[in-house]
């Protein structure tokens, strides 16, 4: 089922009292003062971005990997799977975790069954995000899982500058995998080519924001799509292009300081954490902290079951297994404020983060 596994790949409460109140780029920056966090009988002694974190890696199907089930059958999913490979590296722990998802990922039958076999097949946005995750691990991207990602992610830019699909299924590539690829190609010692950069900057709406599909009649931004080309382009020096799509994603916050996603209206967490994530990595602490607030309410404290303490909701309405793992994801990007373009593994803790509650009155 490829395009099954390419759409499954590609796409992406109670207020805690926090000891540790700003991410680390946060922190590390201005005098501008913290939200004041709402009331809550609870503190927490773990960073919130390293207990969603934790979370996350007690979620991994055999301790390595996700699945998504559709139609009643499971299936891996790379995608998400990288998702928290990401998110562990954001949040510098879980890393016994995400040495083990890496090692899944490197497996040829999973490379293949995401990537595509290199010649009939090869898909642009995935070979992005799995070389990302390479070089976030410290891993040799030249032969990871006996795949030389770099060159196969150059294989599939067209003269203009678009880094697109070659299968039989069709053309599915967009502004997601254009802007991971820019910035997981800046990464490496060549950096990333003029021209691809140039095509991501061109697809800029008037008004500053960034679309998902190219080539469209009328130019809508989105905010997912703003939020990573923005980082793609401020790793490669765009400094005006990358502040208008700032501009244009402060101007679409909303009132509770997090993000929808195009044609909706209330906040979400995957959203909000990319977005966030652009803003606070750039200085834009202002508008980053009130998102990066939004997403500490959507998290799930001491009051929550066990079982779920430290995970994040996709939005308001409550926390759901089914989009849980997800929105935690995207959300700790968000929660650490570190960019794509300088996200490592080094250094990271290797447990996984259990959020630290008192044990109920009376034991």
């Amino acid at each position: 089922m490829p395009t099954l596994r390419r759409s499954l790949g590609l796409l992406a409460i109670p207020a805690l009292v926090l000891t540790a109140v700003l991410p680390a780029s946060a922190a590390q920056a201005a005098q501008a003062p913290a939200p004041a966090p709402a009331p809550a009988p609870v503190s927490m002694t773990v960073r919130p971005d390293a207990a969603a974190a934790g979370w996350l890696a007690r979620q991994l199907v055999d301790g390595d990997h996700f699945e998504t089930v559709f139609d009643g059958t499971a299936y891996p999913d790379q995608g998400l799977t990288i998702d928290a490979v990401l998110a562990f590296a954001a949040s510098h722990s879980s890393d016994q975790a995400a040495a083990k998802a890496t090692a899944w990922l490197a497996q040829p039958g999973i490379i293949s069954g995401y990537l595509g076999d290199g010649t009939t097949e090869a898909y642009a946005g995935a070979t992005a995000k799995l070389l990302l995750a390479a070089e976030v691990r410290g891993e040799d991207v030249h032969g990871f899982g006996g795949v030389d990602l770099p060159a196969r992610l150059r294989s599939l830019q067209s003269p203009s500058g678009r880094f697109s699909d070659r299968s039989q299924w069709g053309d599915y590539s967009n502004a997601f995998g254009q802007s991971l690829a820019v910035i997981a190609l800046q990464r490496t010692p060549d950096g990333a080519p003029a021209a691809a950069v140039d095509f991501l900057a061109g697809s800029q709406c008037p008004d500053g924001g960034f679309p998902v599909a190219f080539g469209q009649t009328t130019c809508a931004g989105d905010p997912d799509a703003t939020a990573l080309a923005v980082q793609a382009l401020a790793a490669t020096g765009r400094t005006a292009k990358a502040n208008a799509g700032l501009g244009w994603l402060t101007a679409h916050q909303n009132t509770d300081g997090g993000f929808a996603a195009a044609g909706a209206t209330t906040s979400n967490a995957n959203t909000t954490g990319l977005a966030t994530q652009a803003l606070l990595s750039t200085g834009r602490l202002g508008a980053g902290l009130k998102g990066w607030s939004s997403l500490v309410k959507l998290q799930q404290g001491c009051a929550a079951d066990a079982a779920v303490r430290g995970a994040v909701a996709y939005d308001a309405s409550g926390f759901s297994q089914a989009n849980g793992a997800r929105a935690t994801a995207q959300a700790v990007l968000g929660l650490s404020g570190t960019p794509l373009a300088a996200l490592s593994a080094h250094g990271a803790r290797p447990a996984a983060p259990v959020l630290a509650c008192p044990a109920p009155a009376g034991r």
